[in-house]
């Protein structure tokens, strides 16, 4: 009979699989190191039974002890299967631009799930590399994992996942690229195949507001490259210990809007429904590609973190998407910039009715514009500038009737009228447009429906 143990016994060996669709104007052969046949479906499940046994043998980890780390919450699930088995509690500290998926993942097995915000510094003590830091100081019999300068990280990589390339590329590999976050993979990787052939080529993707890609051509840690990214899992505002700069040859960046359609890309062309960081890793490297880093008889190795299950309600989503402007959908004529939101009733305000049900609708619906109606249609309309500046003049103004206060109508356009003839009558004295339906009923278009589709 062959079985493993427990769990924990499956983590490794994952299978490489050949790259086809996405790959075609690439000149060699490129192979995926599919990590999400990890029983935590992620490349992290290696290092984190590697850093708690370490830390076990070191006396750090002790029975009973709580571990806590901030994670992006691949690691964390990691952790937390090897917390089960090996009967320690765990706390994850997560930033909230993380997938509601990876949180719901965390807490069914067991995790406390901690949130804290994106957008501030490193050392603020909301962030969570400092909530974790502070959890660890406070809770009895814990161990703080720090996997961004833990070097049982890069440990764990170069004992397994390297020479696994290795053996199953038959030595032949010749580049590896990965998406680079805590760092481990690519510099424990990297080490392995440099160690066994120092002409293997070593390519980190790196994604836009983080520091890695100049800090390797430059040496300089550029602060005002450190702003707020939605791309999940890789790029960095720290420096980590386990990034070894020397062992990697260059950084690519991609874009949000690119690792999000590439993502995409993956699931419906080559049938690898995988996460975020393994669309901005394909994105990175075929735009490698275009700049002739490869030939023909390459063996390009390009590793997959994570599984797409982790963000079916962001990437996965075709509402998430729209809202960033990742979609790419054709907008011709006026209809095309509703059509997110046609379902939804026009939202307008009585002559009669006073200036306070006006703003009060404003706040409920979140709107700035509304068109003005009486018995014969459309005959005004109130923007949230002009009743502020009317309220600053008049404080009373809240019990006066709308149409002491209502501007001109908003233009009313054709649904198949151009978006550029649309785009024409939003100026500063007209921040609206009216698109007729047919039947008397309109709908409207504003300057966030224009800009959403730019």
């Amino acid at each position: 009979m062959e079985y493993a143990e427990n769990i924990l016994g499956t983590i490794g060996n994952t299978p490489m699989v050949k790259m086809n669709a996405l790959v075609k104007e690439v000149p060699c052969l490129v192979l995926a190191k599919y990590e999400t046949f990890n029983p935590g479906n992620s490349v992290k499940d290696r290092m984190a039974l590697q850093m708690i046994e370490d830390a076990e043998a070191a006396g750090a980890l002790k029975p009973g002890g709580t571990i806590i780390e901030g994670t992006s919450g691949n690691t964390g699930m990691g952790l937390a299967l090897a917390a089960i088995i090996k009967g320690y509690k765990m706390i994850c500290v997560i930033s909230d631009k993380q997938s509601k998926e990876k949180m719901d993942i965390l807490r069914a097995v067991g995790s406390q799930v901690i949130v804290c915000p994106t957008n501030v510094e490193p050392d603020d003590p909301r962030s969570y590399y400092s909530t974790s830091k502070r959890l660890a100081e406070e809770t009895p019999n814990s161990w703080y994992v720090n996997q961004y300068d833990n070097p049982s990280n890069c440990k764990a990589h170069f004992n397994s996942t390297g020479p696994e390339i290795w053996e199953q590329t038959a030595g032949k590999v010749t580049h590896f690229i990965v998406g680079v976050g805590t760092g481990g993979t690519i510099s424990g990787v990297g080490s392995y195949l440099k160690m066994k052939n120092p002409n293997v080529k070593i390519w980190g993707i790196d994604t836009y507001g983080s520091v890695f890609k100049k800090y390797k051509e430059t040496g300089i840690f550029d602060e005002n490259e450190v702003y707020p990214y939605i791309t999940e899992g890789i790029g960095e505002d720290i420096l980590p210990l386990n990034v070894n700069f020397s062992v990697i040859d260059g950084f690519t960046k991609v874009t949000d809007k690119d690792a999000a359609v590439y993502t995409r890309r993956l699931a419906k062309e080559e049938g690898m429904f995988l996460g975020n960081s393994a669309g901005a890793a394909i994105k990175g490297l075929l735009q490698l590609n275009e700049q002739g880093k490869f030939h023909k008889d390459d063996v390009i190795v390009i590793l997959y973190h994570d599984h797409g299950s982790r963000y079916v309600g962001k990437m996965f989503n075709d509402d998430w998407m729209r809202e960033r402007g990742f979609l790419d959908e054709e907008i011709k004529v006026a209809e095309d910039l509703i059509k997110n939101h046609i379902d939804k009733p026009l939202i307008t305000v009585k002559t009669e009715e006073l200036v306070s049900h006006a703003i009060e609708r404003m706040k409920h619906y979140k709107i700035s514009q509304i068109p003005v109606e009486d018995t014969s249609g459309i005959v005004g309309s109130v923007d949230e500038a002009d009743l502020f500046r009317a309220y600053m003049e008049n404080q009373d103004i809240a019990e006066t009737p709308i149409k002491e206060v209502m501007g001109k109508p908003y233009p009313v356009v054709n649904r198949k009228a151009s978006v550029a003839s649309v785009s024409k009558l939003i100026t500063k004295e007209n921040n609206a447009v009216l698109v007729d339906l047919g039947d008397g009923k309109h709908h409207i278009i504003t300057k966030h429906d224009i800009i959403s589709a730019i």
